[in-house]
C-alpha cells in the first residue's frame, strides 16, 4: 500500500510536469509510485563524485551517509539518513522538499537526477 503523502507528491509532480513541460517531474512521479524495494540507495561519496559545486541533485531513493560531499549541493530525495543530512548541511549545502525544488526549477533545467 502506498502512503497517501507519496501519492499526493506524485500527483503534484505530474501536474508540474504538464504545466511546465518538464519530463523530469513525470519521471520522478513514476519513481515515487514504485515499491520502496525497487528504489536505489546512494551514498554521499558517490554523490560527491558525480556532482560539482552548487549543483541541484534529486535522488529518487534513499541517501546514505557513507563518505562525504566535498562541496555545496542542494539535495532533494525521497528519504535521507540523519548522518547524510548532517554532512550535507555541515558542508554548506541544503536540503529542500519537492515543492521547493519545483518552485526553484520549474522546467527542471540544471537538476541532476541520480539513482
Amino acid at each position: 500500500m502506498t502512503n497517501q503523502m507519496v501519492i499526493r507528491m506524485a500527483r503534484d509532480l505530474k501536474k508540474a510536469s504538464i504545466k511546465n513541460d518538464a519530463p523530469i517531474w513525470a519521471k520522478l512521479a513514476k519513481y515515487a509510485l514504485k515499491p520502496s524495494i525497487a528504489r536505489r540507495d546512494i551514498n554521499l561519496k558517490r554523490i560527491g563524485q558525480l556532482t560539482k559545486e552548487n549543483d541541484t541533485v534529486v535522488c529518487p531513493g534513499k541517501v546514505l551517509g557513507t563518505g562525504n560531499v566535498p562541496h555545496k549541493i542542494t539535495l532533494c530525495s525521497f528519504s535521507i539518513s540523519n548522518s547524510a543530512a548532517n554532512k550535507i548541511i555541515d558542508s554548506g549545502g541544503k536540503l529542500i522538499s519537492f515543492s521547493e525544488l519545483i518552485e526553484q526549477n520549474p522546467t527542471g533545467k540544471g537538476v541532476i537526477l541520480l539513482g
